[in-house]
This record gives structure tokens, sequence and C-alpha cells, in this order.
């Protein structure tokens, strides 16, 4: 297949897949008249690279997966080299998580001090979780004005 048909079969740009080229990613085979051509195999490379790239994974991290690939391997992950980079990928991200939890725990002690701090205290909460549009709770039901004499 030419790199238009397999830019759109792998759903991305003939742009993109010139710059795989050039970082040694992807590998054209040229026709007579100079037409970059590609096959199947070529095409479950790239959709490796789109699967670990939409995990958060950067371009040449997805490197030993294509490369396990390209030796004949199943899944690009059947490499230790590829196993390797999921656990430094996996502590990345636990270490990531461990600072969101942080600074959650941060803001969630703020938000109870500038709490504590409202002239008149905090305002009531509701354990329902239904709020009148005021931000209090609402009575049993939408008030009326029937019977007040209005």
């Amino acid at each position: 297949m030419r790199i238009g048909e397999l830019a759109e079969r792998a759903g991305t740009t003939t742009r993109t897949l010139r710059y795989y080229e050039s970082r040694g990613l992807l590998t054209a085979r040229r026709t007579e008249n100079g037409y970059r051509t590609y096959d199947e195999d070529d095409l479950r490379l790239l959709q490796q690279i789109r699967t670990l790239q939409d995990f958060g994974f950067e371009l040449e991290e997805t490197r030993p997966f294509v490369e396990c690939l390209r030796a004949g391997h199943p899944a690009g992950d059947a490499c230790p080299a590829s196993i390797a980079v999921y656990r430094r990928k996996l502590a990345e991200l636990d270490g990531l998580i461990e600072q969101l939890q942080n600074v959650r725990a941060q803001v969630g002690a703020q938000l109870l001090r500038a709490e504590a701090e409202l002239p008149g205290g905090p305002e009531p909460r509701c354990e329902l979780g239904h709020e009148h549009p005021t931000g209090r709770e609402a009575a049993s039901g939408p008030m009326t004005t029937r019977g007040r004499g209005r």
C-alpha cells in the first residue's frame, strides 16, 4: 500500500508517517518510480505506536515495542526491553499519582481552612446531594405562594 492509504488506515497523516520514518520507527520500501510502499506489518507497527502514545508514552519509548514486532514477535511487548519500558512507565505514573494525591490533600486542607474562616461559619452541606439553587438544602418541595395571601 502507498503512504496515503497507510495513513488513512492507521488514522494518522502522511506527514506523521514521514516523521516516524525519519526517526527510524517506520521503514518504507520504494517502487521503481520512487513511491513509498508499506505492508500489513507496517500497519501493525503504527497501531502499536499509536496505542502507546494514547497511553502517554513518548515516541522514543515506543522504539522497543517496534523493534520487538520487527523481530517477528506476535506482540510488541513480548520482549524484555518492552517490559522494562512498561516498568519505567508504571513507576512514573505511580510518582504522578502520589504527587496528585499530595496536591489534593493540600487543596482539601485549604478548603477546610477557608470554609472555617467564612463569616458565620461554613455553609451547611447537603448529604443527599440535592441542593436548592441557592446552595441551601431544599425544603420538602418547591416553594409556592399559594395560601400566603400574595
